[in-house]
């Protein structure tokens, strides 16, 4: 990416995604190939973009910034949601209903502006014991927040502090790759908000069939969209960098 730059890594990046959703479009794994890709398009890159950039503090054994309001797209939410489903008798043999934490935090935060969220010091249902229990699996946004001072992250969560720092690296690649995705299915004709993932996951275990509605080309999840993306406006971004 740094070769050619921001926009040619998006438009790159969008034929990529939908080269994908041509070649799977009525396919169920179409949302694990495009989860997978846009993991590795994110990794992959983020090593390029930081190469000489202060060294981060996140590596997965600290859950201050789960507390932060989570989006996500729709492929990325049914992927979560399919891990829950498959796991939540294991982990309901260990004392951890999934499906219950997921639905009490929609029900009580999942409506809650960014701010607001942050107030409410909620952490993530997907949460034990600091650790996440889909990690692997874990969106993009959760993937390009990354803190550069662990101590400072923490203070910050709780209310004691500024604003922690966090990797611009991490975040202009989450944005470009999140975008190209997103862009990708707009013109695929699939619903491509973001999504508040505690409310989303919630619909999504509650109707199995809302995945066959999405590769409908319907949009189950948009009880769960954000308000403050504006669809079109981010559609008006996309055509000019295309």
């Amino acid at each position: 990416m740094r070769k050619d730059g921001p926009a040619s890594f998006f438009r790159a990046t969008s034929r990529a995604f939908g080269d994908t959703v041509a070649a799977r479009r009525n396919q169920a794994d179409l949302v694990g190939a495009l989860c997978a890709q846009a993991f590795d398009l994110f990794e992959k890159n983020v090593v390029i973009q930081a190469e000489g950039a202060p060294a981060i503090a996140c590596h997965g054994e600290c859950a201050a910034c789960c507390r932060l309001r989570v989006v996500a797209t729709a492929p990325e939410v049914f992927l979560l949601a399919r891990f829950v489903d498959v796991n939540a008798p294991a982990f309901e043999a260990r004392g951890i209903d999934l499906p219950r934490r997921i639905g009490e935090a929609a029900n009580t935060v999942g409506s809650l502006d960014e701010a607001s969220r942050l107030a409410a010091k909620h952490y993530c249902p997907l949460i034990e014991k600091d650790l996440c229990l889909a990690y692997r699996l874990r969106p993009l946004a959760c993937r390009g927040h990354a803190a550069l001072d662990k101590l400072a992250c923490i203070s910050a969560a709780d209310g004691d502090g500024d604003e922690a720092t966090v990797s611009t690296p991490h975040l202009v690649v989450r944005s470009l790759v999140q975008n190209a995705m997103m862009n990708a299915m707009r013109q695929s004709g699939l619903a491509w908000g973001l999504y508040e993932i505690t409310k989303a996951l919630e619909i999504a275990l509650r109707a199995p069939a809302a995945i066959e509605s999405w590769l409908g080309g319907e949009d189950p999840l948009s009880p769960a969209l954000i308000a403050e993306f504006d669809l079109g406006e981010a559609a008006a971004l996309f055509d000019g960098i295309a």
